[in-house]
């Protein structure tokens, strides 16, 4: 049972992805944002879950890509046709359908990266990150130009598929990264939330006590180890006279 719970967290990635596409669609681009930021989390705590439960494996890692590719592939490009480049028509589409391509070639050349080698860093920017500025700057598409909207959307996607070195962080402690992960997420709730929780996806509140749940088990299983872990015997010191 414990070997598919990794791949459950990276399926509501992938679910979140085409639920943010299909709010998307329909014209409500705050709600498709918040599940844009729920895959992130989901992102960032399948590939811990499946290291904890020890049952890391090539289809938890394919898997993963293809939730991502989407997420913040597919779904950020829908964001930018619908809003920066909506005044293009079937251009826009064509334009924004190149960030997709960029986060499938990076995801494509992570996964045939040595494993060793992706603990330390990243080559080019995640697409997770790329992914977030892109839905983030979204909201400021009344004061950013387009012009230098267009240079951001782009040059993300050239960071994507880049060579620049870039510390993963996969080495942080949990209760340290989940902290961080946290103030984020309440953050962003409190700017795209403030004053409307009635119209807040459960999705959102399904996905933050799935994520403190994941950070309680850790806490706990820490714990275990620790007590569990073995005295190691006292070496008898000869008395010097």
């Amino acid at each position: 049972m414990k070997k598919h719970i990794p791949n459950l967290l990276t399926l509501g990635n992938l679910f979140c992805g085409f639920l943010s596409i299909g709010y998307v669609t329909n014209g409500d681009i705050r709600n498709a944002a918040i599940l844009i930021f729920i895959a992130m989390m989901l992102d960032a705590v399948d590939g811990r879950a499946a290291r904890i439960l020890g049952v890391s494996g090539n289809l938890g890692k394919e898997l993963d890509s293809l939730a991502d590719v989407v997420s913040f592939g597919v779904a950020p490009a829908f964001f930018v046709a619908n809003t920066y480049f909506a005044h293009l028509g079937m251009w826009g589409f064509l334009f924004a359908g190149l960030f997709p391509l960029f986060g499938a070639y990076r995801l494509a050349r992570f996964n045939i990266t040595d494993a060793d080698e992706s603990m330390k860093y990243f080559k080019g920017i995640p697409i997770p990150l790329a992914g977030g500025i892109v839905v983030f700057l979204v909201f400021f598409v009344k004061w950013i130009p387009l012009w230098i909207f267009v240079l951001l959307f782009y040059g993300l996607g050239l960071l994507m598929v880049s060579t620049i070195r870039i510390p993963s962080f996969k080495d942080i402690p949990m209760p340290r990264y989940g902290t961080i992960i946290s103030l984020f997420l309440f953050y962003m709730f409190y700017l795209l939330a403030k004053n409307q929780f009635e119209s807040v996806p459960i999705f959102f509140y399904v996905a933050l006590a799935t994520y403190f749940l994941f950070i309680g088990v850790r806490f706990i299983k820490v714990k275990e180890i620790k007590i569990r872990r073995p005295r190691r015997p006292r070496r008898n010191k000869r008395r010097r006279f």
